[in-house]
């Protein structure tokens, strides 16, 4: 009977290509036929299954350059396709195999439908290949493209990736997973709804909402760029965060970071956020090195110590570099600090004090800021400047400022009068954000406006000491304090010699002064 079915095969195949030209609209060239290679066993049950060949025993068939192997089989020969049974194995040319319990094969369509206990092995054995494992796939010759939509996992070198959906191209190892992506990296896993990856490059296309976690180091989130996961070089866009576990954060529009030498690159809107010094840096460009926590930005750069609830410190300068520094405190304890640098345009906002100068250094060891080359610093009506100045900060409020070399300080009266002290030295000291006591020493100059109690200006004293001390109250001069050996002169009001009214390093620069946090960007011409 085998024998004999042997010259029907021979026969059928003609007269179905021939129906076929009348009954479908694409040509032969289209369509190829599918052949059974071999059986054990081959009969016919029409009342049970209608026009199918019934195989049993090593049955074999070939679609093309696919091969497809069972234990029994129904072949349709009408309609070439077949429904194959028991340790299915499609194999397509010598890189894919796919396994399963059951496989339904149309080859008009050629799409292949493997069921039951599926894995699809993209590969040659000894090189590792990529094995996708489901319980339902489809395989779709035309397109080149296998998917499954009731759960998977896909699996190559480096990484396991499971979803609900997924499709997977051999051709150029690109996969799409959807719906409960999790890629599971020795060193990370990966949560996402939709994501796309190349079995072969590493790369993770992240296309939604996408997190990123290293073991208590790193979290990533991210809705859209790309993630090398050999590498670990990724492209973050769309505002992602890098978030370490130590609280540091860095944000951006665009983001270059690569995980494995700790370093970040930002353009747009950066931040980076040191939340142990309660420390944010801003700029449109920045980077970041993990090792020392280092970073700078650049281009509207701003530095915002949020430290102190009420006293927000706000720094502008072209340039801001911040880094993590060691020192042995006094009970000899290894602890480390923040610095900041600032070069060139240096405008500082506080609501205590606003200071400008070209560069500032702030050391967080000792909560002070270090101002170098034209300082001047600003509170209320009182003005203080001298080639440097440090400002001391105790539990984020000035405490007291000390400026030397050349320092004056003025102190406006009204419109047309200002009082004021040079010399070689000046401390002032705050207290609740207002200066209360000013120190000058060092051939001490005084310039200022004794008045009545009435308010009336009595004239102008100019005085002369090694030491000067200023008693301050409601932002007025209260009384002074000489050393023994002050020289000075009085002048009624109407009989001021001509210059005798400003010191040789007076200026008065409110216009330059920052007003509030956005005019530290203002540009001023000192």
């Amino acid at each position: 009977m085998f024998e004999e079915r042997k010259h029907t095969k021979m026969i059928r195949p003609i007269v179905f290509g021939l129906l076929s030209m009348f009954l479908f609209p694409h040509s032969l060239s289209s369509q190829t036929m599918v052949y059974l290679e071999r059986a054990e066993n081959l009969s016919y049950d029409e009342l049970r299954i209608a026009h199918a060949q019934i195989l049993k025993g090593n049955v074999v068939f070939r679609h093309d350059e696919a091969l497809m192997y069972c234990d029994s089989a129904y072949f349709y020969e009408n309609t070439n396709s077949l429904d194959a049974f028991g340790h299915v194995r499609f194999v397509q040319g010598d890189t894919l195999q796919g396994f399963g319990d059951l496989l339904f094969y149309d080859g008009n369509t050629k799409l292949a439908r493997l069921r039951r206990h599926v894995s699809l092995v993209h590969g040659k054995a000894n090189e590792n290949p990529t094995i996708l494992t489901t319980d339902s796939l489809n395989y779709d010759r035309m397109e080149g493209v296998a998917y499954y939509y009731t759960g998977g996992e896909v699996k190559d070198t480096l990484n396991t990736l499971t979803s609900v959906r997924g499709n997977y191209r051999p051709k150029t190892k690109q996969a799409v997973f959807s719906k409960t992506v999790v890629l599971t990296n020795p060193r990370f896993v990966l949560t996402s709804d939709t994501l796309l990856y190349n079995t072969d490059t590493k790369v993770a296309d992240i296309v939604s909402p996408t997190q990123i976690v290293y073991e208590e180091e790193t979290d990533i989130t991210s809705s859209r760029g790309w993630y090398n996961t050999d590498t670990e070089q990724s492209m973050l866009l769309d505002r992602s965060v890098v978030h370490h576990a130590d609280g540091n954060l860095m944000t951006g529009d665009t983001i270059y970071y690569d995980k494995r030498i700790g370093f970040g690159q930002v353009l747009g809107n950066m931040q980076m956020v040191d939340s142990a010094e309660q420390i944010t840096l801003y700029g449109e460009y920045g980077q970041m090195w993990e090792e020392h926590n280092r970073g700078y930005a650049t281009d509207s750069a701003l530095m915002v110590d949020w430290s102190d609830s009420v006293h927000y410190t706000y720094i502008h300068a072209d340039t801001l570099f911040t880094e993590e520094m060691n020192y042995t405190d006094s009970a000899l304890m290894d602890s480390t600090y923040r610095r900041v640098r600032g070069h060139y345009g240096v405008r500082v906002y506080r609501d205590d004090m606003q200071m400008t100068c070209d560069s500032l250094i702030y050391m967080g060891s000792d909560s002070t800021m270090h101002l170098y080359r034209k300082p001047i610093c600003w509170s209320e009506n009182q003005q203080l400047s001298a080639d440097s100045m440090i400002v001391f900060l105790v539990d984020g409020t000035v405490e007291h400022a000390v400026g030397y070399g050349n320092a004056l300080c003025v102190m406006e009266d009204s419109v047309n009068f200002y009082n004021q002290m040079s010399g070689k030295e000046v401390t002032a000291y705050l207290n609740d954000g207002e200066v209360k006591l000013i120190d000058m020493s060092g051939n001490a100059l005084t310039i200022y406006y004794p008045k009545q109690d009435d308010g009336e200006y009595v004239g102008i004293n100019t005085t002369e000491s090694s030491f000067i001390r200023i008693y301050v109250e409601n932002q007025e001069i209260h009384h002074i304090r000489f050393t023994k050996e002050t020289t000075g002169v009085l002048y009624p009001m109407d009989k001021i010699p001509s210059g005798a009214d400003k010191l040789a390093l007076f200026f008065w620069a409110d216009d330059v002064r920052p007003t509030g946090p956005d005019d530290v960007f203002r540009k001023v011409q000192k």
